[in-house]
């Protein structure tokens, strides 16, 4: 197993549930050290991204620039990531992310973000047809430091912004930083104030910030008959 399931199944849902200000938890060691290890010796080669560079977001908020890849059954994975992926689709970890995120009426997607110097997340709530994010990080000290960036802030608005708006990161009065390197990943719930970004990155021009992000897509009944009725695809987003 790549995935230490025990170490997740020794969370607290409902502590996670009452974190403020949504639920968030940034977890150490959800992967084995040999699972860890394993998977970034064989991230993929950032030949097989696209360049996702000045797009423009709605609300009138920076680019998120980065190089993307979507997983698909067809990428030439390493040994250890087609493990990975059967374990993220297997019961134990399902069962385990239903039971943090409070519901089974959920559907996984997968992306590899590469993010190069001078690039950043601009503070942003996902969309209301994410129930939330599960997000590997995968930068060592081998390979990145600390004053470099690249670690996901958790942004506290007290209730102050219209999450169709485009606040700066100095507009938050309090503001959480998460661990992002070595073996930590942070899960988060979506939720309307679910403030998130990551500042400038300041790095070496030959390193990239390199995360792995599992997509949790709501799958209620509900919400793919209402896409239905509206001509959206009913699942996905």
């Amino acid at each position: 197993m790549l995935i230490d399931i025990e170490r997740l199944r020794a969370l607290s849902p409902e502590d996670f549930q009452k974190t403020k200000p949504y639920p968030w938890i940034n977890i150490h060691g959800a992967l084995t050290e040999e699972g860890f290890r394993s998977l970034y010796d064989s991230l993929p080669d950032v030949s097989l991204f696209s360049k996702f560079f000045g797009k423009k977001r709605q609300y009138g908020q920076n680019a998120h620039d980065r190089y993307v890849l979507e997983y698909d059954r067809d990428l030439p994975l390493s040994s250890s990531w087609r493990q990975f992926i059967r374990e993220l689709e297997e019961g134990p970890y399902r069962e385990w992310l239903s039971r943090m995120i409070g519901t089974r009426h959920f559907l996984l997607r997968y992306h590899w973000h590469y993010t190069p110097n001078g690039c950043s997340v601009s503070p942003h709530c996902d969309s209301k047809l994410k129930l939330g994010s599960h997000i590997f990080y995968f930068n060592t000290l081998d390979d990145w430091r600390p004053e470099w960036g690249g670690q996901t802030l958790i942004l506290d608005d007290h209730g102050k912004f219209d999450p169709k708006s485009c606040p700066d990161f100095d507009d938050f009065p309090e503001i959480k930083s998460a661990h992002s390197i070595g073996n930590y990943s942070l899960l988060f719930r979506r939720q309307g104030n679910s403030w998130h970004g990551v500042r400038p990155i300041q790095c070496p021009p030959d390193r990239l910030r390199k995360i792995f992000i599992v997509v949790i897509c709501d799958n209620h009944p509900i919400t793919r008959f209402k896409r239905w009725i509206k001509g959206k695809p009913v699942s996905g987003y």
